[in-house]
C-alpha cells in the first residue's frame, strides 16, 4: 500500500499517542477530522493499521524475571516445528514466540514472578517441550530501548 506525507503525519501522531481522539489527531496532523477519519479507515483496510491494544507493564504486576530462550530443534522429526510451537503456545508465561532461519530455530520470551518461579517454569514447562536439541537462555538485565515508533 502506498502512503503519502499526510498518512505519515497521521501515523506518527498515532504512534506518539494511540488513544488520541480523531479530532485531536487530525489537528496535530494538519488535516480536517473527516480527512483524518477517511485516511485512518483506508490505512486499516489496507492492513497498515492492524488494531489498537492496551500495553500492560507486567513488571508493575509483580513479574520480575524475563528470559529470552533460543532453541535449536531436532529437525530429523518432520513435525518438530509444529509440535514444538503448539506446545510452547500452551505455556502461559511465554509472551512471544519467534522463528528464525539459521542456527537458532525458535526464540521464546518468558516471564516469571521471581527466580524460584522461573526455575519451576524452566524445569516443568520449558525443558519438557518436544524436539529440543539445544537451548540457550539469556536473562534480561535491562531494556535500553523498547519502541514501536517507525521512521516515518
Amino acid at each position: 500500500m502506498l502512503i503519502d506525507d499526510t498518512d505519515r503525519r497521521i501515523l506518527r501522531q498515532l504512534l506518539a499517542e494511540p488513544a488520541m481522539a480523531t479530532a485531536d489527531l487530525a489537528e496535530r496532523a494538519g488535516v480536517t477530522t473527516a480527512t483524518c477519519w477517511r485516511r485512518l479507515e483506508r490505512l486499516r483496510e489496507g492492513g497498515v493499521i492492524r488494531g489498537a491494544q492496551a500495553v500492560i507493564d507486567w513488571r508493575a504486576l509483580g513479574w520480575e524475571v524475563e528470559v529470552s530462550l533460543r532453541f535449536t530443534l531436532d529437525k530429523t522429526h518432520p513435525r518438530a516445528f509444529d509440535e514444538f510451537l503448539a506446545a510452547a503456545r500452551e505455556v502461559p508465561e511465554v509472551l512471544e514466540i519467534q522463528t528464525f532461519l539459521g542456527q537458532t530455530d525458535v526464540r521464546l520470551n518468558v516471564i516469571a514472578r521471581d527466580m524460584a518461579h522461573w526455575q519451576e517454569i524452566y524445569r516443568t514447562r520449558i525443558l519438557t517441550l518436544p524436539h529440543i536439541q539445544d537451548t540457550e537462555a539469556l536473562m534480561l538485565i535491562s531494556t535500553i530501548k523498547d519502541s514501536a515508533e517507525l521512521p516515518l
